[in-house]
């Protein structure tokens, strides 16, 4: 589960309603003093929020750039039903879509960010539609399905919420961290955060992240620029998938000294300046 080190935004930052064709969505708008060199939409991963990005947002208004993090549908803070077939990945790709149309015209045009899920979310968007999009960034997120191990963590997540309630499951899950990893110094943020989270979502999006065929190949022939980014450790996919996984793209590939599954968040002005380097290396919109 992923730990930002606040769950309140910085003053450049605005918590928001981004109403869409497809329902409203809360955001953290951040926005430089200066004209934004362009907008970056980004995507939070499984049991994430858009406050996973909060330590991003300074350094990445700092450099220019105009910074949009969402919860997805179901996700925190955004609304979302009880079915699971409303968060089956195309529909939360076309949920991103919808985002980018809600967004406009951005001068300089729109970078796409997902971490973890959120990276193969963005990945099916850009699969149905690359137009609104200037690049793809993948964070820590892998060409398929996740390993074996959190294979069976998903599984054991999915079929507890099936039949215990989310306070019930949240109770367990701190019964089983390890001292160091409960001690967060935000323990009620964090499990507001998870009581918040529709439980169909959780449980869809599972399924997704342990059944998620390869779609480098397809990626590979839009042509969109691509940047891969992870930290030099990572237990939901090998780093050696994200380094075959960029070659196989001609992407971009940035390894974050220091940090493992969450970049955003164990070391953000290294990943700030690793995202900044690669959108001002683009061509002009």
């Amino acid at each position: 589960m992923s730990r930002p080190p606040t769950f309140t935004p910085p003053p450049c930052a605005d918590a928001r309603v981004l109403a869409t064709e497809r329902g409203d969505f809360a955001v953290l708008d951040a926005v430089p003093r200066t004209p934004a060199r362009a907008t970056a939409l980004l995507l939070p991963g499984y049991t994430g929020s858009k406050e996973d990005f909060v330590a991003l947002l300074e350094p990445l208004t700092g450099a220019g750039y105009r910074v949009i993090a969402v919860d997805g549908r179901g996700q925190y803070e955004s609304p979302g039903t009880d079915r699971q077939e409303s968060y089956a990945q195309g529909e939360l790709a076309r949920d991103v879509l919808a985002q980018a149309a809600a967004l406009g015209e951005a001068p300089g045009g729109l970078h796409l960010l997902g971490h973890s899920l959120g990276g193969q979310i963005a990945r099916a968007a850009v699969l149905l539609d690359a137009a609104p999009f200037r690049s793809l960034t993948l964070m820590s997120s892998g060409p398929a399905e996740v390993v074996a191990a959190q294979r069976d963590k998903v599984k054991m997540l999915s079929d507890a919420l099936a039949v215990l309630s989310m306070d019930e499951v949240w109770q367990a899950m701190q019964a089983l961290d390890p001292p160091q990893d409960a001690d967060t110094g935000d323990g009620a943020d964090m499990r507001r955060r998870w009581l918040a989270h529709n439980p169909a979502q959780l449980i869809a999006t599972g399924a997704q992240l342990t059944a998620e065929p390869d779609r480098v190949d397809e990626l590979a022939a839009v042509g969109l620029p691509v940047h891969v980014l992870s930290g030099e450790r990572d237990d939901v996919w090998p780093v050696e998938l994200f380094d075959a996984m960029a070659r196989r793209l001609g992407a971009r590939r940035t390894t974050i000294a220091g940090a493992e599954h969450s970049p955003n968040t164990a070391r953000p002005q290294e990943t700030a300046q690793a995202l900044a380097a690669f959108w001002d290396g683009l061509p002009d919109a």
